[in-house]
């Protein structure tokens, strides 16, 4: 690894032009967005809750809010219980009034005894949700930060919400800084969550300097001490990253260990990594693949037009008749044949990522419905058929 780490900081790739060409003269990209889902993330269930209780609350809404500013001054022999602060996180407006309410409320809940809470509701991941759909990270940083809400928010899903909130403003070097306190917590007797792992080495991948780097790289010596396996988009971001600072040895070992190597970021990154080590004619094998599968019922392989010109400007250098010929044949066909995209790899690899629930749901909701078509269209025709087969439904 002493090796690798000498290498790194060599200097800044071709490929970091195309992600320093996106920042704006703060530092921070001009569109920056969240890395996951509001249906990942819970947001679009709270947003219903939300239109629900501000039904319920249409006539009485000030009267409560009022009501709990009362409850939740030190002097209050009030209590807050569970109703209360759940209803004042769906009626909380993005006010400085309203958010200041809700952290005292949270603060007075939290403290209260014990014993008088029966209850067990975890707020931690309504409220980050709340934060988010308001779009205030610096409240939600300074409540997962509040000594007194020790615990309030030690939760999965909840430090994935803020983390999100975090990227989702450019906040990245606090992201870095509250995975740290993550690790420590440990829990559910998860060190590394998975999505926490994609999250920091997102903001890693964003800040692209070389302490990122060295952060990631760190982390990824951690997660293979371990036995941890990252998810794909963790394993892409550092990879990209090692690749934008002229590591691509780096990204070559990283991405090996991916198992969908078929994905579109997995493979303009192993093909641009081949071209920068001088090896792009290693790479003409996954640009004939992308021309092999090539099935009208699934989406057409693609390979980014940015790959394509890195690995030819890489093959020129070569100066070998022989690779520039086959290298040039095969640009031919992939453009021919429209395997060739406009999108950037930084776009793919910054794309929003869905629930992956809901995904697997859609799809067994389709299979079903193409099964039920498939019975119904047999059953119609074995009616005017007294021989006709037994379809699937009569075998069971």
């Amino acid at each position: 690894m002493a090796v690798l780490y000498k290498r790194v900081f060599s200097g800044v790739g071709i490929f970091s032009r195309c992600i320093i060409s996106e920042l704006s003269t703060s530092g921070f990209p001009r569109h920056v967005r969240t890395l996951y889902a509001q249906s990942a993330l819970g947001i679009d269930n709270y947003v219903k809750s939300r239109e629900s209780i501000h039904t319920q609350f249409a006539n009485m809404m000030e009267k409560f809010k009022s009501k709990m500013q009362e409850y939740s001054e030190p002097e209050s022999k009030n209590m807050i219980f569970t109703e209360d602060l759940k209803h004042m996180i769906h009626l909380a407006d993005a006010t400085p009034e309203d958010l200041n309410l809700i952290m005292k409320m949270m603060k007075r809940f939290n403290q209260q005894n014990k014993e008088l809470r029966f209850g067990n509701y975890i707020f931690g991941p309504v409220v980050m949700r709340m934060y988010h759909f308001h779009d205030k990270p610096n409240d939600a940083l300074q409540a997962f930060m509040d000594s007194d809400l020790e615990g309030f928010f030690d939760q999965l899903i909840t430090y994935q919400i803020l983390m999100d909130l975090l990227y989702k403003n450019g906040m990245y070097d606090n992201i870095l800084e509250v995975f740290q306190i993550i690790k420590k917590r440990q829990i559910e007797n998860a060190k590394y969550p998975k999505n926490v792992v994609v999250l920091t080495l997102a903001a890693c991948y964003k800040l692209n300097t070389p302490e990122s780097l060295k952060f990631a790289l760190d982390l990824w010596k951690e997660l293979q001490a371990v036995g941890h396996v990252p998810m794909r988009r963790a394993a892409t971001f550092a990879a990209a990253l090692a690749l934008n600072h002229n590591s691509p040895h780096i990204t070559l070992e990283i991405i090996s260990g991916i198992k969908q190597q078929s994905y579109f970021t997995v493979r303009n990154i192993k093909a641009a990594a081949l071209a920068d080590i001088g090896r792009p004619e290693d790479s003409f094998p996954i640009l004939r693949t992308v021309l092999q599968v090539d099935n009208p019922a699934e989406q057409k392989q693609t390979i980014a037009r940015e790959v394509v010109q890195r690995v030819k400007e890489a093959v020129q250098r070569l100066e070998n008749k022989n690779a520039l010929y086959e290298f040039e044949q095969l640009e031919k066909l992939l453009t021919n044949q429209g395997h060739i995209c406009d999108n950037t790899l930084d776009s793919q690899l910054c794309a929003e990522i869905s629930s992956y629930d809901k995904k697997m749901n859609n799809m067994r909701s389709r299979d079903q419905r193409f099964l039920a078509a498939s019975f119904n269209r047999q059953k119609a025709t074995a009616r005017g058929r007294s021989y006709a087969r037994p379809g699937l439904e009569d075998m069971y």
